[in-house]
């Protein structure tokens, strides 16, 4: 797998999981080879089989710049890490204790009085601080040239407003620095109405369109589409669970917890090498992180677009 990987890698494409430290993968001992190695053998290890790794952390807490720099400290000088943006900036519900200290006490008091706080709920000068923090975390990846893409992973009730279109431009120029991906998780960014505006604007303001592999049949299912909107093609795998894919009170690992077959996977090939044609590089994130479903779909897929692309 290590090998079939660093090649497509050589060739653009690079494939990985989103996440190299989900308990269930640790736990189950079928991809590291000590389930007591310490957080930097582990990051060490993933590093010497995949070129590629999404960052979850980044989402429920704001990063610091000594954790970024470790990242670079123990990877390959090659290695791209895609960094999740913080759920405050991609109009989550946050909670307080998310937030940095100071930056809670400037909240303004009919805010600090809500159990989370949304960025809409913000003056704008607090706004554009939060992703000035989040930017400047980052910068060691950015400087070693080991920064991917920041994930912006958009709300289910975030809909195709002026607002929302509006929000994402700016969002946009705070981070103008970095690569900026956007995944939607309502299904009417892109039905037949809304598709094509959709991804013009992304193409035009230079985002990522994040294509998906996910259930459908639900109004966040978005459909399984492949375009090119930026030098950079991204692909995320969530499995196709119907029946946890709405569910709450569970984990991530157990959302996600399918494990695909060849013939599923193969279904993307042909898409992936049309990304491949349009875009100078493909990101291919495996999301299905339950104990070592995501590893073994990344060898799949490494498998089968080796001898097509």
């Amino acid at each position: 797998m290590t090998e079939r990987a660093m090649a497509l890698a050589e060739r653009g494409i690079r494939i990985g999981t989103c996440s190299w430290t989900d308990p269930t993968l640790i736990d189950s001992e079928s991809f590291y080879p000590d389930k007591t190695m310490s957080a930097k053998e582990r990051l060490g290890f993933y590093a010497e089989h995949f070129p590629i790794v999404e960052v979850d952390a980044t989402y429920y807490a704001p990063p610091s710049e000594e954790v970024a720099g470790m990242w670079v400290e123990r990877t390959p000088s090659s290695f791209t890490f895609d960094v999740k943006a913080f759920r405050l900036l991609t109009q989550h519900p946050t909670p307080h204790r998310s937030l940095w200290k100071d930056f809670r006490e400037q909240l303004p008091e009919e805010v600090n009085a809500k159990k989370n706080v949304y960025v809409r709920d913000l003056p704008r000068e607090l706004q554009a601080e939060a992703f000035s923090r989040f930017a400047r975390a980052l910068m060691p990846l950015h400087s070693s040239g080991k920064l991917g893409v920041i994930l912006f992973q958009l709300p289910p009730y975030v809909l195709p407003t002026r607002g929302s279109y509006g929000y994402l431009k700016w969002a946009a120029e705070q981070l103008s620095e970095y690569r900026m991906a956007v995944e939607f998780r309502n299904g009417r960014w892109m039905d037949d109405e809304h598709a094509a505006d959709t991804l013009d604007f992304l193409e035009r303001h230079a985002m990522t369109y994040v294509c998906v592999d996910e259930p459908q049949g639900f109004k966040s299912s978005v459909p399984p589409v492949a375009a090119a909107t930026a030098d950079v093609a991204e692909v995320r795998v969530h499995g196709r669970n119907a029946e946890t894919w709405e569910a709450r009170g569970i984990t991530a690992a157990e959302r996600f917890k399918y494990d695909y077959s060849r013939d599923e996977l193969e279904e993307w090939v042909p898409r992936i090498e049309s990304l491949a044609g349009s875009a100078d590089s493909v990101h291919l994130m495996m999301n299905n992180c339950y104990e070592n479903y995501g590893i073994r779909s990344a060898g799949h897929l490494a498998d089968l677009l080796v001898g097509a692309v």
